[in-house]
């Protein structure tokens, strides 16, 4: 799919005081992007406007995938978005929980539950509660079940929060699939590690305006 995001003079304001303003910007598929910025400079508020969770003080994000214009109502149908904030359902075992979610979101073509959990590295614990897993166990699932997600967009917000050593590194193999390299990809981070193989890097700061 031939995906684009076209924010136009975008900005936030809570209260008096503007987090960002004039962004004006298209990010397009097959690209990666980094957003950074110094803490409360308004990149998770730029992430959720772009996951549609919240709406610009001015400005507007149209989304476009084969030249038509997606509406705000379907946009989640297109896009797989994993941030800190997100809740897993940790009453269900890791095999009940992506039998559940993917039947709300298709997994990759060709692709099945088993193979995704052997991507996971997670076979030991297939029958194993969410709720008694590490926080870097949970983050593996929490990103993916974005990864595998069977559309065009991809928003990463700090992706390898809670990530060791071996997190990281199984994060960075994940970004090289070829079913990721087709995808835009935009991610929040203040960590080099997280975004060295984006394409661009966009420092939202520097649309910081009182």
């Amino acid at each position: 799919m031939n995906t684009t995001a076209k924010c136009e003079q975008i900005g936030k304001k809570y209260k008096q005081e503007w987090i960002f303003r004039h962004f004006d910007f298209t990010f397009e598929s097959s690209q990666a992007y980094a957003i950074v910025g110094n803490n409360g400079s308004g990149k998770s508020t730029l992430m959720q406007m772009l996951a549609g969770y919240a709406a610009p003080s001015k400005g507007k994000v149209i989304y476009e995938i084969d030249q038509k214009t997606v509406s705000n109502d379907t946009l989640f149908r297109y896009l797989a978005w994993c941030s800190p904030a997100l809740e897993l359902l940790l009453e269900m075992t890791l095999y009940e929980f992506l039998t559940f979610h993917f039947q709300f979101k298709p997994l990759v073509k060709d692709f099945i539950i088993s193979q995704l959990i052997d991507a996971l590295d997670l076979k030991k614990a297939v029958h194993k509660p969410l709720i008694h897993f590490s926080s870097g166990m949970l983050q593996r699932v929490k990103l993916a079940i974005c990864f595998y997600a069977d559309v065009p967009i991809l928003l990463l917000d700090e992706p390898t929060t809670n990530l060791d050593t071996k997190g990281i590194d199984w994060y960075l193999e994940q970004m090289e699939q070829p079913h990721i390299l087709k995808k835009l990809v935009v991610v929040s981070s203040n960590q080099p590690h997280e975004y060295g193989f984006c394409n661009q890097v966009i420092d939202i700061g520097s649309y910081k305006s009182v």
